[in-house]
């Protein structure tokens, strides 16, 4: 059996200490805890964010037209 990738639009707060901002990441994943996952990790790397210091608020999934995200728009066109 074959799962298909899904786009999922994960929002929620970072709560740095001296920084403080809402955040709206899209990302494809199976499933919503891999969506999460996902943000964990990018944010992470970019920005040197640990986990407690992330709160997700919502994890929607989104049609392919949703998202304003080129790389997501080009490898689920494939």
């Amino acid at each position: 059996m074959m799962s298909t990738v899904k786009i999922f639009r994960v929002k929620g707060r970072i709560l740095k200490p001296g920084y403080k901002t809402t955040f709206s990441k899209d990302v494809r994943a199976l499933k919503p805890a891999d969506a999460i996952e996902k943000v964990y990790m990018l944010l992470g790397g970019q920005h040197h964010i640990k986990r407690f210091q992330l709160k997700i608020d919502s994890v929607k999934e989104i049609l392919y037209e949703d998202t304003n995200d080129n790389i997501i728009k080009a490898l689920s066109k494939a």
